[in-house]
């Protein structure tokens, strides 16, 4: 068996940016490697600066309970600094840009 990582793709919409996560990396992490901004403050899942909606796959959390009320979760809400993707993942958040 392999040690490896496996690789999930992110795409950011509306400006149709990608790219990808690997490894034990947040969203917001591997989006800063990719050149790709996301809004972000307290990188914690505290501030809620990063919000943003997931319009398909799925995340885990790195932490127990995220900034999040059950009602921004049930309505697909999540937080790209303490979220990791399980799957290949699309997000919406229209403050996002090329840096």
């Amino acid at each position: 068996m392999s040690d490896s990582f496996e690789i999930f793709t992110v795409q950011v919409l509306p400006a149709d940016l990608q790219y990808d996560v690997e490894g034990d990396l947040s969203l917001l992490e591997a989006a800063e490697m990719s050149r790709v901004q996301l809004p972000s403050s307290c990188r914690n899942g505290t501030c809620r600066t990063c919000l943003c909606r997931l319009v398909s796959g799925e995340v885990t959390y790195s932490i127990e309970w995220p900034g999040l009320s059950a009602q921004e979760k049930s309505e697909g809400y999540v937080l790209p600094c303490v979220a990791r993707p399980t799957t290949h993942v699309v997000l919406e958040q229209p403050d996002a840009s090329v840096c």
